[in-house]
């Protein structure tokens, strides 16, 4: 199992709420209570009638607004923290993008989960090869938390990164480059090298990129598992929905875009 150092986050915010309930007065009349007794009965009615309209306006409101059937294969690549470690394979983040996107209108939208427990840069460069018969339009490339906490060198790390995404561009494939944060007690010159790693990169390669994978998740107890690393089911709900698909969307509407249309004549 691996450890990926993260950088915690401590933002908690409580609300609460105040409801205030007025009850009618007991010296009502009875003309009243008859008038308010009609109005209560012609509430329900209407809403009894409303129900079936409320359904299918619920049911519309589910449906997308448009379908794309231009199939898409997205490659889910790094270490535990893709893979879900510690959870159902249905509840990493891999399987709820694709249920996420699909119902998003992208009905024929596939996202292969290649993460792979203790995977560090070295590795996954070594295995390139086996996840490229994947043949990926898009891959989401974590990796480098576990570079991290065995204190592997930056540049090897760099370089490592570089490469992965060399390959991948080479199969025509684009990346999405996800950054890692870790803890400051790794000694503050490793941290800043290791901080600068990920947009110093982005900024060379051009990639579309999630500034912190874990952004919100991290840190936060109840969106952790019990060893505090790796994500819950919700956790990766979030993961999803704040920090992948507001960079997500948007390359793969360009991918999208970029694909021929068949002009073929009946």
């Amino acid at each position: 199992m691996s450890l990926a150092f993260l950088k915690p986050l401590t933002a908690l915010v409580v609300a609460s709420a105040l409801l205030i309930a007025c009850q009618p007065s007991s010296n009502e009349s009875t003309d009243t209570q008859a008038t308010d007794n009609a109005t209560t009965d012609l509430a329900q009615n209407t809403t009894t009638e409303q129900q079936p309209v409320q359904a299918e306006n619920a049911e519309q409101d589910s449906t997308p607004e448009q379908v794309i059937e231009q199939p898409v294969t997205i490659l889910a690549l790094g270490d535990s923290l893709t893979e879900g470690l510690g959870l159902a394979e249905e509840d990493a983040y891999p399987a709820q993008l694709e249920k996420t996107l699909q119902q998003a209108g992208y009905v024929n939208a596939k996202v292969i989960n290649s993460g792979l427990s203790g995977e560090t840069s070295t590795g996954l460069v070594n295995r390139l090869d086996w996840v490229l018969k994947t043949k990926p339009d898009i891959t989401i490339l974590t990796i480098g938390a576990n570079d991290a906490m065995r204190g592997i060198d930056v540049a090897t790390v760099d370089s490592n990164i570089r490469t992965a995404i060399q390959r991948l561009q080479d199969e025509g494939s684009v990346v999405v480059l996800g950054g890692m944060q870790i803890y400051d007690n790794l000694g503050d010159e490793y941290v800043k090298s290791f901080s600068a790693l990920y947009p110093k990169i982005v900024e060379d390669t051009g990639v579309a990129f999630i500034p912190f994978f874990l952004d919100g998740v991290g840190g936060v107890p109840e969106l952790n598992q019990a060893d505090a690393i790796h994500p819950t089911a919700e956790g990766y709900t979030q993961i999803v929905q704040n920090n992948i698909l507001p960079v997500l969307k948007p390359t793969l509407a360009e991918f999208v875009d970029e694909q021929p249309t068949d002009s073929t004549q009946p």
